[in-house]
């Protein structure tokens, strides 16, 4: 069973969100503040799949929330609901492990078409693994992609990644030396269909830096090409 967590303090809100995602073939665990969701990720007899958090929520806010899922489970997918108006939400929330937000007020089929997105990459993640060939390895310098168990390593060291940072590199390493453009990346990792802003991709690519680079603020290997996206240096 595909399922999802929605923590959102407005009761009519989060009754919006569970219908329409269970609409969509979706249980739904719900809680009302972010103290409830940790509880409720922690007592759930199922994995969970994906959380829908609002941003502000009593007791412990949304952004907390991210952050915690995030440290417990790497490949759980996370979906960040913002006011329109707050930018420095939606930076924050991806900066603490959001794989996307959605702004306030959305349409219901939106946020089942982000919800649906996301659970497709933790799904594929999640996937056993069969013994990996030679062509499912990528090796640029001191980087190790395998692209069949979704791992990287840099210099032997095994670097954790979201689902989101996994495909920016797969992306990247079977494009080495190519400029890529943003909208490319955008359409490639989150899908032709997405409906947001390609601030995400920038934002994510700053997280993902923080992880390879020695130093992520003068980048050595993933290197910004002004006015047009990315390259991989190789």
């Amino acid at each position: 069973m595909r399922k999802v967590l929605v923590a959102e303090d407005e009761s009519a809100i989060r009754e919006f969100i569970i219908i329409n995602l269970r609409r969509g073939g979706y249980d739904v665990v719900e809680a009302c503040d972010g103290a409830e969701a940790l509880e409720k990720y922690e007592s759930s007899s199922e994995p969970i799949d994906v959380a829908v958090l609002d941003v502000m929520m009593p007791n412990v806010d949304g952004f907390e929330v991210c952050r915690t899922l995030r440290e417990k489970n790497s490949n759980i997918g996370i979906i960040m609901l913002t006011a329109k108006t707050q930018e420095m939400d939606k930076i924050t929330g991806l900066m603490m492990g959001a794989d996307d937000y959605v702004t306030k007020p959305f349409s219901p089929t939106e946020l089942v078409a982000r919800v649906d997105a996301i659970y497709r990459r933790v799904a594929m993640n999640g996937a056993p693994s069969p013994a990996p060939k030679d062509d499912d390895v990528i090796e640029l310098g001191e980087f190790r992609l395998n692209i069949r168990n979704r791992t990287l390593a840099k210099a032997g060291r095994f670097i954790e990644l979201t689902q989101v940072e996994f495909q920016l590199m797969e992306y990247f390493f079977l494009n080495p030396g190519a400029a890529l453009s943003r909208t490319d990346i955008l359409n490639k990792v989150w899908g032709d269909g997405y409906f947001g802003e390609e601030k995400i991709v920038d934002v994510n690519i700053r997280r993902l830096r923080m992880k390879i680079e020695d130093s992520p603020s003068a980048p050595r290997y993933l290197t910004t090409i002004w006015g047009i996206g990315y390259k991989w240096i190789v």
